[in-house]
């Protein structure tokens, strides 16, 4: 089921994956599109299959890739579906790896484009860290993204794979986001040590409270096996907090 927030329509595909409707464009965020049971390194185990194939959900303007190194957020046949839409968006690194379509982009990197009715949007490439303080020589650089219609308001956040730091912060006090979709689960990776690599459900809390204004939308926080969070876990920490009524769940259609 997709479900309308504000301006902005979200079809959740699995794991990190979605497709964003907004302002008439169609922004796709890492896609995984492989079957259950696939394994890759570092121990990543796939548990579900996609609800939906990017055959069905093209055509797509701009993938919105948070990194390429990691199969849980680019996977085989998520990395074959890049040349089907007219635009990637990622790390530096990443598109220097992926070449072809992808644009390389820094934290706070902002690009223009003109929606279908003519009006800008700005797509800014946010700060993210994946995982905990100096984390960055092993996990490798990550963005997150924002989607700024014009004048700033109504902005849609896409974490990418982050844990709430000072960066995120520094996107709630410059931006007036009023929709929030977080990659959340906890994911957590023997070969990474304990520390969550994700967001917690208590992150997630802090993001709430640093963006007043926006509707939370928690991703990736279930279709693989190294996730330690739950959405029973994610909505019992909101309730708890008095923070409940400002998620959204985006549920996928139905199984194939």
């Amino acid at each position: 089921m997709s479900r309308d927030t504000e301006e902005v329509k979200i079809t959740y595909i699995g794991g990190p994956t979605a497709l964003i409707e907004f302002h008439g464009l169609r922004f796709l965020t890492d896609p995984t599109f492989d079957l259950a049971g696939e394994e890759y390194p570092s121990g990543l185990r796939k548990l579900h299959s996609p609800t939906l194939t990017f055959d069905d959900i093209a055509p797509v303007d701009y993938v919105l890739l948070s990194h390429d190194q990691h199969s849980d957020n680019l996977d085989r046949s998520g990395r074959e579906a890049l040349a089907r839409a007219k635009t990637v968006l990622t790390t530096q690194a990443g598109a220097e790896r992926l070449g072809g379509n992808a644009i390389g982009l820094a934290a706070w990197t902002t690009i223009k484009v003109t929606t279908p009715d003519g009006s800008p949007l700005l797509i800014t490439a946010t700060p993210a860290r994946h995982g905990p303080v100096g984390c960055g020589g092993r996990s490798g650089p990550v963005i997150g993204f924002a989607l700024c219609p014009s004048g700033n308001e109504g902005v849609i956040y896409v974490s990418g794979d982050t844990v709430w730091y000072e960066g995120v912060a520094e996107v709630a006090r410059w931006l007036s986001v009023t929709t929030a979709v977080l990659n959340m689960g906890a994911a957590r990776v023997e070969a990474a040590g304990p520390a969550p690599l994700t967001m917690t459900a208590t992150d997630g809390i802090e993001v709430a409270k640093a963006m007043p204004e926006a509707t939370i939308v928690p991703l990736h926080f279930d279709g693989w096996a190294h996730f330690s969070e739950s959405k029973q876990v994610i909505q019992k920490a909101f309730q708890a907090a008095g923070l409940e009524h400002r998620l959204r769940w985006v549920d996928p259609p139905s199984s194939r």
